[in-house]
């Protein structure tokens, strides 16, 4: 084999992490080389938010990710901020908008945020190389990270593992990195995919599958946590923000509860509609409030309509109880396929918290969605994997 080429740093993986680690490290002066097996970087920024990329959120906190150690991200995300971020596509003159709950989206394309990334890259000096899958990765005796790859051999004294979760297959997401910290003597906390739509079977499934499009606000509830947004009735279940956030507290046989009028008080409005529109039939006034679909069916399966005067006071109350806890039986997600990011993955035990590297071996670092640390749905996994990617870069070559 020819010799290998030396640098500083190797990353693992050209996505969000590996090319804001990439960035940060040879601003440093390192050199770094970033590999990935794709044929382009960025894959998953360029798909994100439709096509424009919700590439921060303004409201991140620690309290928006879920780990088994929810204390992990809290170095890494005070110390690179979405203001940090959002510096940096200002400096680039990169417009933007924010569409919703802090959640700030390019007003053009997600293409501008890979250029963003890359001309930075080019300016720091990093290399990078695409269609380079990696078939080996060794720890030499002199303490360096020896990888063959399609492109031959590299070495470094630092590797930074930045190859993503299992979500989007489709994108080329593997399990590489799980089973590099694995060989590195790391655990792996078991992963699913995460905000992701559920499936329905059985009676939902029949009673709903044919008002797919239809899209309503409600508040779902499961384990504790709740999310008020929209939810999408699909030809095999459920999507829409609002279910895609319940889905990391979601599992198979947990329950799933819907309020289907957030922010309504459903027991008066009931009760005027019984004084004031007394000869009205339930599914028509609940049409005017809900999709007449949706009402319709929810009418035909669950709550009966009748004219308002012949609801007894407890009848009342229990259609209100429903409305407010609708319960919901999902009997699983549409999986790695269709899910945005992948929960579990490396055990951040494993991980320092301000720098990012092994606890078990100096100069291997973990950044992104290959961590145990998964972000809500609008912006809160790319800052994620900013904060990340910067907290690793930063200390790439120190102690």
């Amino acid at each position: 084999m020819t010799p290998a080429s030396h640098h500083d740093a190797v990353v693992i993986g050209a996505g969000a992490a590996g090319l804001m680690c990439a960035l940060a490290a040879g601003r440093r002066g390192l050199r770094v080389l970033v590999v990935d097996h794709a044929n382009k970087v960025g894959k998953k920024i360029l798909m994100s938010g439709g096509g424009r990329c919700n590439f921060t959120n303004t409201g991140t906190t620690p309290a928006n990710y879920l780990s088994a150690n929810p204390h992990f991200c809290k170095s890494a995300l005070a110390r690179y901020t979405p203001w940090h971020f959002i510096e940096l596509v200002e400096r680039h003159r990169i417009a933007y908008h924010e569409k919703e709950l802090g959640q700030l989206f390019c007003d053009e394309s997600s293409k501008q945020i890979v250029a963003m990334l890359l001309a930075e890259c080019a300016d720091a000096g990093v290399e990078i190389r695409t269609h380079c899958a990696i078939e080996r990765v060794e720890h030499t005796d002199a303490g360096r990270f020896r990888l063959d790859t399609a492109q031959g051999r590299f070495e470094a004294a630092s590797l930074v593992v930045a190859s993503g979760g299992l979500s989007i297959p489709s994108m080329g997401a593997s399990g590489f990195g799980y089973q590099l910290a694995q060989q590195f003597g790391h655990a792996v906390l078991p992963t699913r995919a995460g905000l992701v739509p559920l499936t329905l079977s059985g009676k939902h499934a029949e009673r709903l599958h044919d008002l797919a499009g239809v899209a309503l606000p409600v508040e779902a509830r499961c384990n504790g946590a709740s999310f008020r947004n929209f939810m999408l009735v699909t030809h095999r279940g459920i999507s829409g923000p609002a279910i895609l956030q319940i889905s990391n507290y979601w599992q198979p046989g947990d329950d799933l509860r819907l309020d289907l009028l957030p922010g309504t008080d459903i027991d008066a409005l009931l009760r005027d509609w019984q004084r004031q529109r007394r000869d009205s039939e339930l599914k028509t006034l609940l049409a005017e409030v809900l999709p007449k679909r949706f009402a319709q069916r929810l009418c035909e399966h669950w709550v009966g309509s009748k004219p308002l005067r012949q609801y007894t006071p407890r009848e009342l109350d229990g259609i209100a109880a429903l409305l407010r806890d609708w319960p919901l039986v999902a009997s699983g997600s549409e999986g790695y396929r269709t899910a945005e990011v992948t929960l579990g993955g490396v055990d951040t035990d494993g991980i320092s918290s301000t720098t990012m590297m092994s606890k078990a071996l100096a100069g291997l670092y973990f950044v992104g969605e290959v961590v145990d640390v998964t972000g809500w749905l609008g912006g809160y996994n790319f800052q994620w994997a900013w904060a990340s990617g910067h907290a690793a870069g930063q200390a790439l070559g120190g102690p």
